[in-house]
């Protein structure tokens, strides 16, 4: 009779990915039981795991929900808060809505971009800062604003908002 090795007690299985971040997305597909209703809540816990939807991720959660790669991205992109690229320490983000615009939300993104030499859309060279600028936040009675870190800043001006980054980065709250 062949024998058996007994399971060790804590020895966890690898998953067939090749990459143990993987199991945290394969729960929330089992919780939510391969609905594909659940694309948004999968693709948060697929940042949440590598810190940014990579490509890979993206269609190992295309093939579970059965759904095209096409739309997946479609949805990754659309939304501000996914991410295709590895962000910074700490992400300031610019709301370009129609109120924001308005109030010069702009020149707070020129402001940052200046102050930080990072573009738009990128994070600064030591991985401290990623600037990003988003469609509508939804807080119009507050335009222009920012948000560090999240934690929204209304009726803001392009020195304050460069000095709460300088602040946030330096390891303050930024209030």
């Amino acid at each position: 009779m062949p024998e058996t090795s007994p399971k060790t007690k804590g020895a966890e299985k690898e998953h067939p990915m090749g990459d143990p971040r993987y199991k945290g997305i394969d729960r929330v597909l089992k919780r939510q039981q391969y609905q594909q209703d659940a694309l948004i809540e999968v693709l948060t816990a697929a940042q949440e795991a590598f810190g940014y939807l990579t490509e890979e991720s993206m269609i190992y959660i295309a093939r579970q929900l059965k759904l095209p790669f096409s739309w997946i991205y479609g949805v990754a992109t659309f939304y501000h808060f996914f991410s295709l690229k590895p962000q910074g320490e700490h992400s300031c983000i610019v709301c370009l809505g129609t109120a924001c615009y308005v109030g010069k939300a702009a020149d707070i993104i020129a402001s940052v971009e200046e102050a930080y030499k990072v573009k738009a859309g990128s994070t600064t060279d030591d991985g401290k800062l990623t600037l990003i600028a988003t469609r509508c936040l939804g807080c119009c009675g507050l335009a222009p604003v920012v948000v560090l870190d999240q934690v929204v800043h209304g009726k803001e001006t392009p020195q304050g908002a460069v000095a709460k980054v300088r602040e946030v980065v330096a390891g303050g709250n930024g209030a």
